[in-house]
């Protein structure tokens, strides 16, 4: 059985009266005006900036649920209540629901991140496994996620490419690393992006994280090192459109 659940997934639930004031004065995407069937990728950084666990917000009535690693659950559970302190919010593992995906499935909500993703959604599990199937597709489509491909306070969250998958509302409150996330924006000082190359062309100065089972090198590279023609289609448009802002 194939079946559609990303067992490499977990969801955290976020409760409270205060639960998506809490998470808008940490997170980089505006969470009081999340809607049911319309998910945010989103991140929480360093105060530098630097990328800590990327995920995905989705509504659940007055709840949030958190679409994250399974691998980085607990941690970043323990991470959110450092700065709960006496809000009026809990934070817990939904256990009953598990995150699914499917390349078509046209009821339900795309990617947020990039279109050609495919669909994503949350219902119980289904006893099945997608996961290495999307990650394949994720990362052919030059999509990266997760501690072990953005790291965890080494990459600049603008370096990710966060900004051309939607991963940053530039016009929302404070959050935690806005300072040099806006200042690198606006002044367009992105200098370094995360991309895959070939694994038989790998720098290892330059990699984050090698694949061979996809034949893969992960890199954190200079703009200027960085072949065009190489770019998966989404990132070389939005790198030249802002190019010649």
């Amino acid at each position: 059985m194939t079946g559609t659940t990303l067992t490499d997934r977990a969801l955290l639930r976020i409760s409270g009266e205060e639960a998506k004031i809490f998470l808008q004065g940490l997170l980089t995407r505006d969470v009081p005006g999340l809607k049911p069937g319309e998910p945010r990728w989103t991140a929480l950084l360093t105060p530098q900036g630097k990328a800590l666990f990327d995920f995905i917000l989705w509504a659940d009535g007055d709840d949030v649920l958190i679409d994250c690693e399974a691998a980085q659950a607990d941690a970043l559970a323990k991470r959110l209540t450092i700065y709960r302190l006496r809000r009026k919010v809990a934070i817990a593992r939904e256990e009953s629901l598990a995150v699914h995906w499917a390349l078509e499935a046209a009821d339900k909500p795309l990617d947020p991140r990039l279109p050609a993703l495919g669909h994503r959604w949350i219902a119980p599990a289904d006893g099945g496994d997608a996961a290495a199937a999307f990650r394949a597709h994720r990362l052919a489509l030059g999509v990266f996620e997760g501690a072990g491909e953005l790291g965890q306070d080494q990459i600049l969250w603008l370096e990710t490419n966060a900004g051309e998958l939607g991963g940053v509302d530039y016009d929302k409150g404070c959050y935690v690393g806005q300072e040099n996330t806006a200042r690198m924006h606006y002044r367009n000082k992105v200098s370094r992006r995360l991309v895959a190359v070939p694994l038989a062309e790998a720098d290892e100065k330059r990699q984050k994280a090698a694949l061979p089972d996809l034949g893969l090198s992960i890199e954190l590279r200079r703009v200027e090192d960085i072949d065009a023609a190489a770019l998966p289609g989404w990132l070389s448009g939005a790198m030249a459109e802002r190019a010649a802002e």
